[in-house]
């Protein structure tokens, strides 16, 4: 008999850890390979874990309601064949306050030498010799809280000594810079708040689900300044071509010829020809993204899920219709696959559905911006003459992370998403 262990996977991009919402299995359950063991929750999606072996549950590591981060085990399973091995207790998985050394040393250690750029900021600004650290994450890769631990620690080591310097002045002037600054420390979180709670109020836990929301919009905030434009477009010619077609496409088709689709598509033309927009923040470089793949914002009651239309630039209208539909129908039943929510590298979020008419949207780290679509209203305008007539309008606002674009690539972009818009009819744009 030999002992498995299943990790927290990876579901989502940039999520960081999963809750665990409720497991479907007990200790001594008979499961096969591909079986669901567990619902895990993250800030984009709802999704099972299922095993990799066949074998009888042999530990639950991970209670309900309990946070990992990636890679950490939540269970371990009993297989046949191969040599007996230790089950994994919560006594003997490594701690954060062992991680540093007994664990270390049984870890591979083949990432031990990569670092991240938010790892090697933090040593340059504080002078640690990375060789000289510990690391806790998966194959021994030093990730940003273990420098966290150490600056907070007060203990620093510095190349060319085995022993650590006492760095408290320095810390005393990060937490000051941060104060001047008005900046959560990052080795705080999110600071708690004393609010008095009276008579009548009501106290609702943060799930995990919304702590991960919170932690998401927390970093794209601190770590990519946004700015912000806006774009006002006449798409009186776009709604009356859609209205003259959506009721004999539901029927033919099945499902709704939204407005929302012809901005996304638009959208992805405009991408395409502007490529600079098409790209994310890496620390050191900023990587264009090949693939267009279009990340829209589909709201529950309780959470904002951002499915992904893969390669929008090469679907159709009814392509885009059909995938916005069915990933929206996803989320709000809980279908939603982890795959499906991965390699978004721009975000369009359709803000109008509500009524809104201008917003500021938080950028969907590490994507370099964001589209919010606003709601269409009639309104006068003046035409050419000076005649005046009533159009259908949308504003079109983008936030932009200001590491990676400037103003006018941004608006070359909405002016060249703009020309498409007002320029879609009947005699110019097929759905097909």
């Amino acid at each position: 008999m030999a002992i498995e262990q299943i990790k927290m996977p990876q579901l989502g991009e940039s999520v960081t850890e999963g809750t665990i919402s409720k497991w479907l299995v007990s200790v001594g359950d008979k499961v096969n390979k591909y079986d669901p063991l567990t619902e895990v929750m993250t800030d984009k999606v709802n999704a099972e874990v299922p095993s990799s072996f066949t074998g009888v549950i042999k530990e639950l590591v991970a209670e309900e309601g309990s946070t990992l981060e990636i890679g950490e085990i939540i269970c371990t399973i009993e297989t046949e064949g191969g040599d007996t091995q230790e089950p994994l207790t919560k006594a003997n998985i490594p701690t954060e306050e062992t991680s540093g050394q007994e664990a270390t040393a049984s870890k591979d250690q083949e990432n031990k030498g990569r670092y991240s750029p938010a790892v090697l900021k933090i040593s340059q600004e504080h002078g640690i010799d990375l060789t000289l650290v510990s690391g806790s994450g998966a194959g021994g890769r030093i990730t940003r809280k273990d420098l966290l631990k150490l600056i907070e620690s007060g203990t620093i080591p510095v190349g060319g000594q085995k022993e650590a310097a006492t760095t408290q002045a320095v810390v005393e002037q990060v937490v000051k810079q941060e104060q001047a600054q008005h900046v959560v420390p990052l080795s705080q979180g999110l600071p708690a708040v004393n609010i008095p709670v009276e008579a009548g109020d009501i106290e609702i836990p943060l799930t995990g689900i919304r702590k991960a929301i919170a932690a998401n919009m927390l970093r794209s905030k601190h770590e990519a300044p946004h700015a912000w434009t806006m774009i006002e477009v006449d798409v009186t010619n776009l709604v009356a071509y859609r209205n003259s077609l959506k009721d004999d496409f539901k029927k033919k088709e099945g499902f709704n010829l939204t407005f929302f689709a012809f901005f996304v598509k638009a959208v992805a033309q405009a991408l395409k020809e502007f490529p600079q927009i098409n790209s994310m923040w890496a620390g050191d470089k900023i990587i264009q993204k090949k693939d267009i793949n279009i990340s829209i914002a589909v709201a529950t009651d309780v959470a904002l899920y951002v499915p992904v239309i893969k390669r929008a630039d090469e679907l159709t209208i009814k392509g885009i219709a059909r995938e916005i539909s069915e990933l929206a129908n996803k989320v709000r039943t809980g279908k939603l696959g982890s795959g499906e929510m991965q390699g978004g590298t721009f975000t369009v979020n359709n803000t109008g559905s509500f009524g809104s008419v201008q917003s500021m949207g938080i950028i969907n780290y590490p994507q370099a911006a964001i589209l919010q679509v606003e709601s269409i209203v009639k309104r006068p305008v003046v035409m050419d003459q000076g005649m005046i007539a009533v159009r259908d309008m949308v504003n079109l606002c983008m936030s932009l992370d200001h590491r990676v674009l400037d103003g006018l690539v941004c608006g070359r972009f909405l002016q060249r998403v703009k020309e498409i818009l007002e320029n879609t009819s009947k005699s110019t744009t097929s759905i097909y």
